[in-house]
């Protein structure tokens, strides 16, 4: 009997592919990864994957690869992890006849500048926003909308490039940085200059045109914009969310999606919910882990059964508090060592995971890259899943020796 494949274009570092890996064995389908760097993705060996070497970025090399591997295998699916790899994933299942997104819509979202223009005209609240090709046009344009302001490249992931500006100074010298050779561009230089829209972070959960969940969350120091801390289910009375829920979809609608799972990041205002940012994706660790918690539902599993045309159960099976707090260093250095044996073995811990072995570099990026664990708690109630998580984050101890110019070792809590 010929075996049942899913194609994984790329893996995910922090241990979303993973997940996937993992999932499609438990539905009895035999994952193969396609990678430009396979040694990047730890997971790989440990779970004895089959890995092909290939240019990711080429269209033409993966459909060959593809095709070949239809000659041995019966192709379910084909998905991916990454957002940098949604819009050539969606080409792939369009020429392979599989179930997948609109190739055009997601290209559409994943261009900033396009997606904002789309949500504007259909009348969806967007920060104000201004595109400039070049350096000129920054401080005029920032000008216009009102420091501070968000210096942000207008194609990416992960907030790189993303920074808060409250000066002149800070706009002029992240303007540098981002038009300096600082920053890799996979095309030409734009920058989006948007409004620093204040209040309440809240999150989205969407499969397909269902909004699965919606949680609270908050980021880290400014001006850098990564996720510190997430808590499922957002405390909402039945208008905000109802208001959430229906610019979420109004999102879908205008940009053509629909299709599997999609990410939105709003804040909550005096003018209601205002759209920061739609992923055409899943979002990464710990989110689909906190939403089985919460609600029961599997995000990663259903959505493979989406990939290879299964029926969905997006049923909640059961109700309870779930958060996470994302682990950041304190400092450059190289992780020396790491304890966090006291802090899994709490109650309630439901992971302490760590996305980095002893003796790594860390570099602080000030965007996704910073995030080096995370820590997950769940109970029945809000109150004591925070307590259970602040405990857990005090209980872990690392070392981060400073590179040698910098003095000696030192503990940290993170």
């Amino acid at each position: 009997m010929v075996r049942r494949a899913l194609i994984l274009i790329e893996g995910h570092p922090k241990g979303k592919s993973l997940l996937y890996v993992q999932a499609a064995k438990r539905l009895g389908l035999h994952p193969i990864t396609l990678a430009a760097d396979p040694a990047q993705y730890d997971y790989i060996a440990a779970e004895r994957i089959e890995v092909i070497h290939v240019d990711t970025d080429n269209f033409d090399a993966l459909t060959r690869e593809c095709s070949r591997l239809g000659e041995m295998y019966s192709i379910a699916g084909i998905t991916c992890a990454l957002e940098k790899f949604c819009a050539i994933t969606a080409r792939l299942c369009r020429y392979f006849d599989l179930p997948g997104p609109n190739p055009a819509a997601i290209e559409r979202c994943c261009d900033k500048f396009t997606q904002r223009q789309l949500l504007a005209e259909a009348g969806v609240p967007v920060p104000a926003y201004r595109l400039v090709l070049d350096g000129t046009d920054v401080k005029s344009s920032a000008t216009q909308i009102g420091l501070p302001v968000v210096l942000k490249p207008a194609v990416g992931s992960g907030s790189r490039g993303v920074r808060l500006c409250n000066t002149l100074a800070e706009l002029a010298e992240h303007t540098d940085y981002l038009l300096g050779g600082n920053h890799i561009w996979r095309s030409s230089p734009r920058i989006l200059v948007e409004e620093f829209v204040q209040g309440p972070l809240y999150s989205a959960d969407i499969m397909g045109h269902e909004v699965i969940s919606i949680c609270d969350g908050e980021y880290g120091p400014h001006p850098y914009f990564i996720s510190r801390e997430l808590t499922y289910p957002a405390v909402l009375n039945d208008d905000e969310h109802n208001r959430i829920a229906d610019v979420s979809l109004s999102c879908m609608r205008a940009l053509g999606l629909g299709w599997g799972p999609t990410n939105i990041e709003l804040r909550w205002t005096k003018r209601g919910p205002i759209v920061i940012e739609v992923n055409p994706r899943m979002p990464g660790p710990p989110c689909p882990q906190l939403v089985q918690l919460a609600y029961g539902v599997d995000l990663v599993t259903e959505h493979i059964k989406l990939v290879i045309g299964d029926e969905l159960d997006l049923r909640r099976r059961h109700s309870q508090i779930a958060a996470a707090r994302i682990l950041l260093p304190d400092r450059d250095g190289i992780l020396d060592w790491i304890d966090s044996s006291r802090a899994t073995a709490m109650p309630g811990v439901a992971e302490v995971k760590f996305y980095l072995g002893p003796k790594t570099p860390i570099v602080r990026s000030g965007d996704v890259r910073d995030c080096i664990g995370h820590v997950i708690a769940a109970s029945p109630s809000r109150g004591q899943t925070k307590t259970i998580l602040q405990r857990a984050v005090d209980l872990i101890d690392c070392s981060i020796i400073p590179f040698p110019a910098e003095g000696m070792s030192s503990e940290v809590r993170i």
